[in-house]
């Protein structure tokens, strides 16, 4: 997958990379860093190549939020500028490889075949799947939970995902309801700020890039909703959480 704010750039890195095998397929591209948290969610790419500077969200605060959000990729920096400070945090999260524009042939070739022998992922939270801390609930809500956890990140459309489950929304809401406990609106909200609360204490994000990392598209909403779900605002949970 390639996150990157400049079509031209996208594109060129795009042909380059299917160009050298056609084992390579590109399997999504964004131009934010927003769209690029959510796509890795919903595809789950063997490798993400990502531009530093990019809007919404940061190259680094990307893979921080992937990272955190327990997605297992292999991740490439791209940036027109070499910043060693930035390469030696790059480097303490596992990034692969750290190319300075423009990149050639030869570098992404060599790059990738060490990708290939590279292998097994690095990253993965210890904390259970929702699978596994629901069980006994029924297939339909089981995938209803996975959607969930994979796409938190994006705007999720209870209706839709009846509809893709091949139910009515008010079937999903009885389902959900009576083998979870609550409703699928108020288990999402609380599933979002679960996620933005590891996220504030682990650093994985800037804290203004939180709430477009669990979904949110209004800072303002997501702090009502954080104080509301948690009783105090994000500075005071920091504050109160700190070790």
């Amino acid at each position: 997958m390639i996150a990157e704010d400049e079509e031209r750039a996208r594109r060129g890195l795009k042909t380059l990379i299917m160009s050298i095998s056609d084992r390579y397929e590109v399997v999504a591209e964004a131009s934010d860093g927003k769209q690029a948290l959510e796509l890795i969610q919903i595809v789950k790419p063997d490798v993400v190549f990502t531009d530093l500077k990019m809007p919404y969200l940061d190259g680094m605060g990307l893979i921080k939020a992937a990272q955190a959000a327990g997605i297992s990729a292999k991740y490439v920096i791209v940036s027109a500028y070499e910043d060693f400070d930035v390469a030696r945090q790059a480097i303490s999260l596992g990034v692969k490889e750290y190319l300075v524009k423009p990149i050639t042939y030869d570098e992404v070739q060599e790059l990738m075949e060490r990708l290939d022998a590279d292998g097994g992922n690095y990253m993965c939270l210890d904390e259970k799947s929702l699978k596994e801390k629901y069980p006994d609930v029924h297939p339909l809500v089981r995938k209803a939970l996975s959607f969930i956890e994979n796409g938190y990140a994006s705007k999720i459309s209870q209706k839709e995902l009846a509809e893709n489950l091949g139910i009515s929304q008010e079937y999903l809401c009885y389902l959900f309801n009576k083998d979870v406990g609550e409703t699928f609106s108020h288990f999402l909200k609380n599933y979002r700020i679960e996620v933005a609360k590891g996220l504030l204490l682990n650093g994985g994000v800037p804290k203004e890039e939180v709430p477009y990392s669990v979904g949110f598209s209004d800072p303002k909403y997501f702090n009502k909703v954080f104080r509301e779900v948690v009783g105090c605002g994000t500075t005071e949970y920091i504050r109160n959480n700190q070790r």
